[in-house]
């Protein structure tokens, strides 16, 4: 989708008179809805900058000119394009990022990040040129047409209100891939980008190229694909077995269905443990095989984060970063847009998208109309947030309201905790969550501890975690996530001053935290585990659950103030008491249950209230295999 499209003589003519502003936001409002007032300034200021670049009989009047074009299968926007021909008569696109940026801070210690202001806060974003580099890239990995049209594509950045200087951090030599491929144009520069352009747009193509990119074939690449499958094979970690390859086969055959007939929805529920993601990984690359344009979607980037740096191998994160997204781009999605559509924990989606939640409708609604086949994994005892709301019933409501086929289906067979869901039974029953069959225990050898002193819970974690760097410390979110500890692991967040246990949550920087071998040094919270899993964990069950009047209460009022969870909780129990309660009680079980089924092989626990301790301690002397410790 194009918002502005015209010649170039047609372009200066609208910035001359004034109007360039007013057409973009005119046509955004029509295809696509709100603008801020941000952004009709900046087109206003880097309209006029590129009218200086543009303003030269090097550059034929009757190129082409487009403005914010939105990459199919993806949420990203190119500012702006000039199409015509090169000195060969190739089509021959030139993409330019635009920004306003004044500041700029080298990120040395990951691949292309830059730090720079956003509302007065300084921020990691992507740098200019590794921006028009990936919507390069990611316009020739997904459209057909213009790889076999042999469209050649010249990226590159203009920040026309930054000032270069020696050494700049812009330019640091960290960049330099990127910097190479689409080089970065500043303050002062207008005849260099000038120059640039003309090197590769020498006359007009009659807007062909244009045509080629708005209307071309979406499908995934050749090299993607077979990347794709290279990456998965004799990878361990992601072999399919009993009911997953059931479940798997269904959903291939249904995906097949769904492109040239009904539209399909699958729901897969399944508990911790039962392959949910192992499923879903292996269906994206082999739907992306078979030329659908496919991505795995989770709310939480943790998840995101760990299967791509586990798949990407030799390859850079960039080349299947379009392959894993959140739940909240797709309420611009067009309608079947996409091929397939993978949902992982699809009990944590929202209503609304957006940092304030004012964007979209309902993130089911929308994915289900984004796909022609949409597979939503579930486990609506995973719900840990006021805002999720992700159910069997909605995504069933929003199914039919769009006359799509519905298949329903489960994942039984248990790989978490050594093998059976009796551990899982008896947790369920114990916190209150659900009367089960196994109130006095499970059948099978798991490694379940109580610890009255935290250090030597924590001592043990990291002696299992040198065995393969497989265990990690857990804890309810009780303390606040210091801002000058973010970045800064000399800052202990978590102090149990009795013990003289000090440690800190995992830093702002580390979305691979579960899998990063010095991560072991710090504490995962919900959103950097859930969706993972682990060997052994350490548990800390922190204030917020407590043993009282002989049943276990929930206590939403010692959760952190940072713990973005119980967002809303405060502004509901002032109208409802009970049903804040009620939500709230529901989201704190949930969370230790999630957090307590993260080991495959054994769970480790420390209670802050003894109480709790002393329950949990009588229950387990129930089950006889159980080791008691502390």
């Amino acid at each position: 989708m194009i918002i502005y499209e015209s010649t170039k003589q047609q372009f200066m003519n609208d910035v001359t008179e004034d109007s360039i502003a007013v057409k973009i936001h005119n046509q955004y409002v029509q295809k696509v809805g709100r603008v801020s007032m941000g952004e009709i300034n900046a087109w206003n200021n880097s309209m006029n900058y590129l009218y200086k670049v543009l303003n030269t009989s090097t550059i034929p009047d009757d190129v082409g000119i487009a403005i914010e074009y939105k990459i199919p299968a993806t949420s990203r926007r190119v500012d702006f394009m000039i199409t015509g021909l090169n000195e060969q008569d190739q089509y021959s696109v030139v993409i330019i990022e635009l920004k306003q940026w004044t500041e700029v801070e080298t990120v040395e210690d990951a691949d292309g990040l830059v730090k720079t202001y956003f509302n007065r806060t300084k921020t990691r974003t992507p740098h200019p040129s590794f921006q028009a580099w990936s919507y390069a890239r990611l316009i020739s990995e997904y459209n057909e047409t213009v790889q076999n049209e042999a469209v050649q594509l010249y990226p590159c950045a203009y920040l026309h209100n930054y000032v270069q200087t020696d050494n700049d951090p812009l330019l640091h030599p960290v960049y330099n891939q990127y910097l190479e491929d689409a080089p970065v144009f500043s303050k002062g520069d207008a005849l260099k980008l000038r120059g640039f352009i003309s090197t590769f747009i020498k006359k007009t193509d009659r807007s062909k190229s244009l045509y080629l990119i708005e209307h071309g074939k979406i499908k995934p690449s050749k090299s993607l694909q077979d990347s794709l499958l290279s990456m998965l094979q004799g990878n361990q970690e992601f072999i399919m077995i009993d009911d997953q390859k059931v479940v798997y086969e269904e959903a291939l055959r249904l995906a097949q269905q769904a492109q040239s007939g009904k539209k399909q929805v699958l729901i897969v529920e399944g508990g911790p443990g039962t392959g949910k993601s192992v499923l879903g990984i292996n269906l994206l690359v082999e739907l992306t095989a078979r030329e659908l344009v496919c991505q795995y979607v989770t709310k939480n980037s943790a998840p995101r984060a760990v299967y791509m740096k586990k798949l990407q191998q030799n390859v850079k994160k960039s080349f299947i970063d379009n392959l894993f997204k959140g739940s909240g781009v797709y309420y611009e999605a067009l309608p079947d847009e996409f091929g397939c559509l993978i949902v992982d924990e699809a009990h944590r989606l929202n209503e609304k998208s957006g940092l304030f939640k004012n964007k979209g409708i309902n993130q089911t609604m929308e994915i289900i109309r984004a796909a022609r086949f949409s597979v939503f994994f579930i486990d609506e005892y995973q719900k840990i947030a006021m805002h999720d709301v992700g159910s069997k019933e909605q995504i069933r409501h929003y199914a039919e309201q769009m006359d799509a086929d519905i298949t329903e289906l489960t994942l039984a067979s248990q790989f978490r905790c050594n093998g059976s869901d009796g551990y899982l039974a008896w947790l369920d029953d114990v916190l209150d969550i659900r009367e089960t069959a196994n109130a006095d225990g499970f059948d099978f050898d798991y490694d379940i501890r109580l610890y009255d002193d935290p250090n030597e819970l924590r001592d043990e974690i990291f002696s299992k975690n040198q065995i393969n760097n497989k265990a990690r410390m857990l804890a309810g979110y009780c303390w606040d996530w210091k801002t000058d500890g973010k970045n800064n692991p000399g800052v202990h967040d978590i102090q149990l001053d009795q013990y003289q246990f000090f440690m800190s949550w995992n830093l702002n920087n580390t979305t691979t935290w579960a899998i990063d071998p010095e991560s072991i040094e710090q504490v995962g919270c919900i959103h950097t585990s859930q969706g993972l899993e682990f060997d052994y964990v350490g548990v800390i069950i922190g204030e917020d659950m407590r043993y009282e009047n002989n049943r276990i209460i929930t206590d939403p009022f010692k959760r952190a103030k940072t713990d973005k969870s119980l967002s809303g909780f405060k502004t509901l129990y002032k109208k409802d008491k009970d049903e804040a309660l009620r939500m709230a009680d529901q989201i704190i079980r949930n969370t230790y249950r999630t957090l307590m089924t993260r080991g495959t092989k054994g769970c480790y626990i420390y209670c802050v209230d003894p109480h709790l301790k002393a329950y949990l301690q009588r229950r387990l002397a129930l089950q006889s295999s159980a080791v008691i410790s502390g």
